[in-house]
């Protein structure tokens, strides 16, 4: 079960009863993923995907990309929000390598009544990225990154070009479990390393506004200027 560190269960559990419930095909993508064992620490938390939720709501989003996708708990959780505000117009886009995961992920979108609202691309994100940035740069509300960490300099950058001024990229494990605050981690550990020069570079970085936040494994907020 994915929780924010520090935070122990009897916490986590007050802290979810006192969110609002998820819906119905929100929570089953959750626990059949947590049920697939190890792998499930890839899927977020759903007070993180309430957060997801809310920064949604926050800038209006009509238009988001998503950079991993798993089995599709975020993409899902952001696009009912956004589905809310802005009905059939609002559109996703998901950069995912795995097609067994992210066909699970189809069949919760199916459920929710959402699929063709959501353009999911398999390859190197990299390269969708650069399509997309070519498609609909510079009019994107909002971004979320949850995939390799090394790539997530790369990630950020293709982010700057797709947001409108105002518009949000989010990157989740930014505390990598705490390593990057340890410095014989961040020796051996190119995640590690990775995501601590990341948040240095974004901390400095005039083009954004900025905040290091702890929920989860840490989500980094970046928003355009």
């Amino acid at each position: 079960m994915s929780r924010s560190i520090g935070l122990n269960a009897n916490v986590t559990a007050y802290v979810r009863g006192a969110n609002r419930a998820e819906p119905s095909v929100l929570e089953r993508c959750r626990l059949e993923t947590d049920a697939m064992g190890d792998i499930a620490r890839m899927q977020i938390s759903p007070e993180q995907g309430a957060f997801l939720q809310m920064c949604a709501r926050l800038v209006s989003a009509k238009t988001a990309v998503e950079v991993g996708v798993f089995t599709g708990y975020s993409a899902l959780a952001t696009m009912l929000a956004m589905r809310d505000m802005h009905g059939p117009e609002a559109r996703l886009f998901g950069c995912d390598i795995s097609e067994p995961y992210t066909d699970k992920a189809r069949g919760y979108w199916d459920e929710a009544g959402i699929a063709d609202q959501i353009d999911l691309r398999l390859g190197d994100a990299r390269d969708t990225l650069t399509n997309l940035v070519s498609e609909i740069g510079g009019t994107v509300d909002m971004v979320f990154i949850d995939a390799d960490k090394t790539g997530y300099d790369d990630y950020y950058e293709a982010g700057l070009k797709l947001v409108r001024s105002g518009g949000l990229i989010l990157f989740d494990n930014v505390l990598w479990s705490g390593s990057v605050a340890d410095p014989a981690k961040r020796a051996t550990d190119p995640d590690a390393e990775a995501l601590a020069v990341l948040a240095a570079k974004v901390r400095d970085d005039d083009r954004v506004d900025m905040a290091f936040t702890t929920l989860g494994d840490g989500i980094l907020m970046a928003m355009r200027r």
